[in-house]
């Protein structure tokens, strides 16, 4: 079988010791990266909690309810709401993407397409427009994540102080993808967590001379973040405990979870590819998001990213009955979203989908092996499908522990499922749920970037 060539343009320059990243204070031009870095750290914190707090805004207003509970607002409202206030989102989503075209020349760069072949080079304005968009019809109820704003404004900070620092190619890759993971440490308050994601995922590199600058990075975001939003875990669930019987069905589930996986990423590449052109860029969105307001009358859960159903799944608080519905429902919104061009992250939703998963697994689990609470299978079916589409098992372990404030009660089984689930997808196909919009030829070039010898 022939492989893809790798387009000239994703050719690395060879490194030199200029282009080095500097991991002491001795190096040379230690001083302008460390400064742009700790510039880009305190600005992404700031545009982390400006976004959050817009987004909560759009939510209290078109709501009539809580700022931080969709779900409770979604069900306290008339139908009417639901279907007017999707279809008000979808004429914002096909008009803010006219709009963005118009505003920068040529096709926008996703962050991951920018780290790996333009060096981390952006367009700003566009970009930060659209993150802006993701905030806005993200808050209204479309079903995607809104860590992709905040991920998105740290990735144009990081590339402004890179330009004014006069960094490297090499240097501003390292920096933006540093931005990107500290935007979403940001939001969520998970300042190592987002520094291992910014690394195992957006730079695809667990590098020594990488770690201090991932983390420094997140948390200087994470800490100016603090000063305006809650510092509190994400999903506030008891405590669990390991068992046998957890360890057993993890090692099974993850099997599971590591194909379900596979199928979800090809669909939502599937989807990225198939995005509306021409005037269809304004009339989907409207179908689409339409139709979402239309199934959330009967039921609301498809709304938003999913944090409120997947909290209420993790404490073992949602019927078998609407665990099975919502496990075609959720997913089924979410892919819809990114195939009408709706702007926004998919790092919550796939995380929904594994604590959809992991419920119904474990409801047929408990038939054979009863006494485990059914929130723990959510929990661990969250982790493991997040590690697989992401393919960072490293960083999503962290970020479980973080987004819950737990560590070691349910430790042994996540480290199961996890790596079971990943090694899984990893061994069938190589693109995750952040390479959807690249071509193949584009996830094979990735590929050999991160084989490639490093000095």
């Amino acid at each position: 079988m022939r492989l893809p060539t790798i387009p000239k343009r994703a050719k690395e320059p060879s490194l030199n010791s200029d282009d080095m990243i500097p991991y002491t204070l001795t190096r040379p031009g230690a001083a302008r990266f460390w400064l742009a870095l700790l510039l880009t750290g305190a600005g992404t914190g700031v545009a982390a909690a400006a976004l959050t707090r817009l987004l909560e805004m759009v939510q209290h207003v078109m709501w009539k309810g809580s700022s931080t509970d969709l779900l409770a607002a979604a069900l306290n409202t008339g139908a009417s709401r639901h279907v007017l206030v999707l279809l008000g989102a979808g004429l914002i989503t096909g008009a803010g993407q006219v709009i963005l075209r118009r505003l920068s020349s040529g096709n926008g760069i996703d962050t991951t397409t920018a780290i790996w072949f333009h060096a981390g080079r952006l367009p700003a304005l566009r970009t930060l427009g659209s993150a802006v968009l993701s905030v806005i019809i993200v808050g209204m109820g479309v079903s995607l994540g809104r860590e992709g704003a905040p991920k998105q404004a740290g990735a144009v900070i990081a590339n402004f102080f890179s330009d004014k620092g006069h960094l490297s190619d090499e240097q501003r890759r390292l920096l933006v993808a540093c931005g990107a993971g500290a935007g979403l440490g940001a939001a969520y308050g998970v300042p190592l967590g987002g520094a291992l994601f910014a690394l195992e995922v957006m730079r695809g590199m667990l590098a020594l001379r990488y770690v201090l600058p991932a983390l420094f990075v997140s948390m200087i975001a994470t800490a100016v973040s603090w000063v305006a939003l809650p510092d509190a875990p994400t999903y506030v669930i008891p405590a669990y405990s390991s068992s046998a019987s957890i360890v057993v069905w993890a090692l099974l589930a993850g099997l599971i979870a590591g194909v379900v996986s596979i199928g979800y990423v090809r669909i939502i590449s599937w989807a990225y590819r198939n995005r509306p052109q021409g005037w269809r860029r304004i009339v989907i969105p409207i179908l689409v998001l339409g139709l979402l307001g239309a199934v959330s009358i009967w039921f609301p859960q498809v709304l938003g990213n999913g944090k409120d159903i997947s909290e209420l799944a993790f404490k073992g608080q949602v019927a078998i009955a609407l665990l099975l519905i919502l496990l075609v429902l959720k997913p089924a919104a979410t892919i819809l979203c990114v195939r009408s061009g709706a702007p926004g992250g998919l790092f919550t939703p796939s995380l929904t989908v594994g604590a959809l998963l992991g419920a119904v697994l474990g409801y047929a689990w408990s038939w054979f092996w009863p006494g485990i609470p059914p929130g723990l299978f959510a929990l661990l079916g969250a982790g493991a499908v997040l590690a697989a589409t992401t393919q960072g098992p490293i960083s999503t372990v962290v970020l479980m522990m973080e987004l819950t404030g737990r560590d070691r009660s349910f430790i042994l089984p996540l480290l199961a499922i996890v790596g079971t689930a990943t090694l899984v997808a990893r061994n069938i196909q190589s693109r995750s749920i952040y390479d959807a919009s690249l071509t193949d030829g584009e996830v094979e070039a990735r590929l050999k970037f991160r084989e490639l010898p490093r000095q």
